[in-house]
């Protein structure tokens, strides 16, 4: 199988989109989720990653995210790619592949593990069933030290493996695996725009999104820039997105855990852009009043630019 027009999407910009729930957390909006990939898919978006961690993976059913894969992938209608987030237990994402496959997905983002336990060998044997179980492009993410880097490498070896998603805030430890990796694959900068210029410098084609669901053009702006490698320009967009991304990385009233905010920021981002966001499902909660007030003004300045 051809995988080229799915890595020449990879290439860019990855809006890893959040799911729409109504105001009482219970139902999935697929009205409002359409109206949401349309916007992105006007404003020139080529790649959307529904069931992510922004989408609230692990908040949803099996049936809640094949439906939310199949609505992003009509919207899409072909004009890009759909990359469906994967995990839990061998069974939950062997039988949602074969769903991913039938509801219109190009790709699995296979989503790092997060069981208590894990083995080394285990989780090489996790990562190729799933790879050997479908036909779709499949992207390996990593976040932590699990998925080192000749796992990686070996992974990377087959040929429905098209893309690394790097969100581990470590240009070194980037570099090297970039430089260790001989196989054809997209490195993709998985910590989204504060850190695409360095990132790109050293090898990744991409970066990942979730600002951009509301800000898609600072985001498109931005990729431009660095394939032009107008370094200059990228660092200016890039303090543009600084003050809302650093609140994303806050844990929150009343917390300690890191990166509470991240998704209720871009959901209220959302609300701003007079787009619907609505709420999180536990074990997220909503921005607390006064983080609202410090979205809306980092809001302002991000859309204020001119892109």
């Amino acid at each position: 199988m051809e995988y080229e027009s799915l890595k020449s999407d990879l290439r860019g910009v990855a809006f890893t989109n959040p799911t729409p729930f109504s105001e009482d957390g219970g139902d999935v909006l697929h009205d409002e989720l359409a109206d949401q990939v349309e916007s992105l898919r006007e404003a020139g978006a080529r790649l959307v990653i529904p069931c992510g961690n922004t989408g609230e993976y692990y908040s949803l059913s099996n049936d809640e995210r094949a439906a939310v894969v199949e609505t992003t992938a009509d919207v899409m209608g072909g004009e890009g790619s759909v990359v469906a987030g994967l995990g839990g237990s061998l069974p939950t994402a062997r039988g949602l592949l074969s769903r991913y496959e039938d509801a219109g997905a190009d790709a699995v983002m296979v989503m790092h593990p997060v069981h208590t336990y894990i083995h080394r060998d285990g989780l090489r044997r996790y990562y190729e069933e799933l790879i050997d179980a479908t036909h779709l492009g499949v992207i390996l993410y990593k976040r932590g030290d699990e998925l080192d880097d000749d796992l990686i490498a070996d992974l990377a070896g087959e040929e429905n493996v098209v893309a690394v998603k790097y969100a581990v805030n470590d240009v070194k430890a980037f570099s090297k695996a970039v430089a260790t990796t001989e196989a054809d694959v997209v490195w993709s900068n998985g910590i989204a725009e504060r850190f695409a210029p360095a990132f790109a410098v050293e090898g990744a084609e991409g970066f990942t999104t979730g600002v951009g669901n509301f800000a898609p053009e600072p985001a498109l702006a931005l990729m431009d820039a660095l394939r032009a490698e107008d370094y200059e320009r990228a660092r200016e967009i890039r303090e543009r997105f600084r003050p809302y991304e650093d609140l994303r990385e806050e844990p929150g009233a009343e917390s300690h855990l890191s990166a509470a905010n991240n998704v209720p920021a871009v959901k209220f981002g959302m609300e701003l852009a007079g787009r619907y966001g609505g709420p999180v499902r536990p074990p997220l909660v909503d921005l607390s009043d006064e983080d609202e007030e410090r979205a809306r003004e980092y809001y302002d300045h991000l859309v204020s630019g001119e892109y």
